[in-house]
């Protein structure tokens, strides 16, 4: 094995012909399932805590917002431990065993272990998921043009992961039994290490230990401490998750580090053009933020619409409306990701391709737009308070066209404004936004819920399509200062594109 590893070099690597490097297609598999995993999990949460665990539909959505929160803040901190001591390789490999011991441990016993499985997940998932992104991006020179496309198609693989995994799980929970959703979740999951395991050689020094050149006694020594480290937290994740109190705590405190620790970084450049473009990765990262907030009901607020609101029938055939809010999105992610891929590249041919601020508040235009139509969906239902599973699932497809603006470029675009050092620490900040983004989320489909004082359907449907109606008008206001903002930030971005 060690002979492969050296026989392939950085510059075999990113010196490859064609249009995608062939390690490309192996990190694409991993990750597939690595989403599986992950997105069946998010998809069944909320479901599985109110169906389950009998939990009141505001504390499932602020648990929902927790767990997510979490899932997405450990990235932060395993992105930091990949970056200084692990690697890529070894700390994805260490999460991915966290991850399956998770999911087992729930299938083991759902309702009693749930907790202590997630807790795992947790763990796992913050070790495994900032490297992968991390990789793609050092297959590829920093000039190179093709790095775009790159990101694109591991997007296309993240949401294949996400489609399959959206819709079995959640079918398997509520049609055979929660214990088989979990165990397939496992499954995949092995499924993704052992593809890693057999593809690493590939990858030659990518991801290799950042303390090589150390005395291995002394490398090792550091590396079970951060082993170490992660099982001792699971106590104090334990303890947060069950009581979301904690969490607001948790995630100030976090805010407060990850800013400061930024400022540290950002101060330590001299440099003011490089600190021009860490500025401006940092409000793309902002903004991100706030997208997350309002895109994520998916798994929180519209998991439990699809659950009570809608009916089973999509245009010609009858299907379960949480699995259409679990996977349609990724569907349409997989179907419309190439096409607008080559609306950007016939936009640029005609000299009038959009930049990557005014994508950024396009994306948000169409996320208020999306969530205008799901509050639109409560002049579609009948009297007993169920609507029209038509008008939701089109409210998917308009969102996607706002994430499809902003997700598959905001990786790259980080990766471009940052230095590459701090790779690793950058993509941890950008997962970091999406906890806050969850975590927020998780707090708004609390409100949402709350608002409903009445105890029949109708008016669970009023209340919850009133809460869509004012996210549609945060994410047009965020959308419209974005735009406006686009000379200053194109200022701060400098020749990066």
């Amino acid at each position: 094995m060690s002979n492969n590893t050296t026989a392939v070099t950085l510059e075999d690597i990113q010196n490859f012909e064609g249009k995608y490097p062939k390690q490309l297609w192996y990190l694409f598999l991993v990750e597939m399932w690595e989403r599986f995993c992950f997105y069946g999990m998010r998809g069944v949460l909320v479901f599985f805590m109110v169906d389950e665990l009998f939990l009141k539909e505001d504390m499932a959505s602020l648990q929902y917002g927790a767990i997510q929160a979490f899932v997405y803040a450990f990235t932060f901190i395993g992105g930091i431990f990949a970056d200084k001591v692990l690697g890529f390789k070894k700390s994805l490999l260490f999460g991915g065993i966290i991850m399956i011991l998770g999911n087992l441990l729930i299938a083991f016993s759902p309702q009693e272990l749930f907790y202590y499985g997630i807790t795992l997940s947790i763990i796992g998932t913050g070790f495994f998921k900032p490297n992968i992104s991390s990789m793609v991006g050092e297959l590829y020179h920093e000039q190179d043009s093709r790095r775009d496309a790159g990101y694109g198609l591991f997007y296309a693989g993240i949401n294949v992961g996400g489609l399959l995994g959206g819709a079995l799980c959640i079918y398997l929970g509520k049609y055979y039994s929660w214990s088989l959703c979990f165990l397939a979740a496992a499954i995949v999951m092995v499924l993704g290490v052992v593809t890693f395991l057999m593809t690493k050689k590939y990858l030659g020094p990518i991801g290799d230990s950042p303390l090589i050149n150390l005395k291995p006694a002394k490398r090792i020594k550091r590396e079970l401490a951060v082993y170490l480290g992660s099982i001792l937290s699971i106590p104090f994740i334990f303890i947060m998750v069950r009581n979301t109190d904690y969490t607001d705590y948790f995630m100030y405190t976090i805010g407060i580090i990850a800013i400061l620790y930024f400022s540290y970084e950002a101060f330590n450049l001299k440099v003011a053009s490089l600190q021009k473009k860490f500025v401006a990765a940092f409000m793309f990262i902002f903004f991100y933020f706030l997208f997350n907030a309002i895109f994520e009901q998916s798994g929180g607020s519209l998991s439990l619409f699809a659950k009570d609101n809608l009916n089973d029938s999509l245009l010609f055939f009858h299907i379960d409306p949480n699995v259409i809010n679990n996977s349609s999105n990724s569907l349409f992610v997989i179907i419309f990701s190439p096409l607008i891929g080559l609306l950007w590249l016939w936009l640029a041919k005609k000299k009038i391709e959009p930049n990557t601020v005014i994508k950024f508040g396009i994306g948000f235009i169409f996320l208020a737009a999306s969530f205008y139509v799901f509050y639109y969906t409560k002049f579609f239902a009948g009297a007993d308070g169920i609507t029209s599973l038509n008008v939701f699932t089109l409210g998917y497809l308009v969102m996607t066209f706002g994430e499809l603006c902003l997700g598959p470029i905001g990786m790259s675009i980080i990766t471009k404004l940052s230095p590459k050092r701090l790779f690793g620490m950058m993509m941890g900040l950008w997962f970091l936004a999406s906890a806050f983004g969850q975590f927020a989320a998780g707090k708004l489909g609390a409100e949402i819920s709350r608002s409903n004082t009445g105890t029949t359907l109708s008016s669970k449907l009023q209340s919850y399509t009133e809460g869509y109606y004012q996210l549609a008008i945060y994410s047009l206001i965020a959308g419209v200062i974005l735009i406006a903002c686009t000379p200053l930030i194109k200022k701060l971005m400098q020749e990066v594109k």
